[in-house]
């Protein structure tokens, strides 16, 4: 039995914590900032964004109006690297040498808006495929005949392309063209035909002249090459033009095309400023996400 009269024991005093060590003294150089990661971080993210350039798709601006009706200069387009492989010029800002190895190739189709470097520059050339590998192509008073056979050619109403800074409609570009509607818009009414390929492939073109490029002696289109032309068939230097004249000095090989265009995105027409918060005025909203594959008619129907 424990005695009350016993003097209780003191408690034993709780461990005192040892003090944390002090964190050294930052230098006046040390920022705390992981400078090689960061540098790894952005190496990394320009070879992504480059490699998705260079291998899937790229932005593509029209600067000039070779492909009207169909691309107005403003049109802003994706254009898919993969559909018929890859070579040189897929790669962004064409660093390779130039060659003729391709690496998963295929051939285009009739119709095919495609982009391409010519043999004598670096930049991207945009035009349509009318001609494949093995045709014998000739023009004849602006029609092309394909293998002894006039591409049909059917007339429609004109395109009415609003006139801005984009496109003034120049008398010295389009003779007589430029007219003022009832509405007071002014619009440049484009002479439109619809032509359609042998795959039904159909789209319209412009031919308002007779000039040099509309007659051309029949070739036939080499292997591995195919044959182009604008859309706006009195403003293109295509394949029907030599190297001399900006053209592509006839058929031009698969090696030198780089992608197909797919769809439009925004288009502006040539108001805008240096300042992005600008250019919701100078967009042709109608334009945007427009297709540019073109539609197969019914062969059926078909002249």
């Amino acid at each position: 039995m424990t005695d009350p009269r016993a003097p209780v024991p003191a408690p034993e005093a709780a461990p005192r914590p040892e003090p944390a060590p002090e964190a050294p003294a930052a230098s006046e150089h040390d920022d705390g900032v992981d400078w090689l990661g960061e540098m790894r971080g952005l190496v990394l993210m320009l070879l992504a964004v480059l490699g998705f350039h260079s291998f899937i798709a790229k932005p593509f601006y029209i600067p000039s109006i070779s492909m009207m009706p169909n691309l107005l200069v403003g049109d802003r387009l994706v254009v898919s690297k993969y559909p018929y492989g890859w070579n040189w010029s897929s790669v962004s800002f064409h660093v390779l040498p130039r060659g003729a190895w391709r690496l998963l190739g295929a051939t285009p189709e009739y119709g095919d808006i495609v982009i391409v470097v010519p043999k004598n520059r670096k930049e991207d050339l945009i035009k349509r495929v009318v001609a494949l590998p093995g045709d014998r192509i000739a023009v004849v008073n602006g029609q092309i005949v394909l293998n002894g056979r006039p591409v049909p050619q059917a007339v429609e109403p004109p395109v009415e392309v609003p006139v801005d800074a984009n496109q003034p409609c120049e008398d010295s570009t389009f003779p007589g063209l430029r007219v003022r509607l009832p509405s007071g818009r002014a619009v440049c009414e484009l002479p439109t035909l619809r032509e359609t390929l042998p795959n039904g492939a159909t789209y319209r073109v412009i031919d308002h002249l007779d000039q040099t490029l509309d007659h051309m002696a029949e070739i036939r289109v080499p292997a591995g090459h195919v044959f182009l032309m604008g859309d706006n068939r009195d403003h293109s230097a295509d394949s029907r033009a030599p190297f001399w004249e900006n053209g592509l000095g006839g058929p031009v090989p698969l090696s030198d095309v780089g992608g197909r265009a797919e769809f439009i995105t925004f288009s502006l027409d040539g108001s805008e400023s240096w300042n992005p918060l600008g250019w919701w005025r100078a967009l042709r909203g109608e334009r945007a996400w427009q297709s540019l594959r073109p539609p197969i008619a019914d062969k059926a129907r078909q002249p």
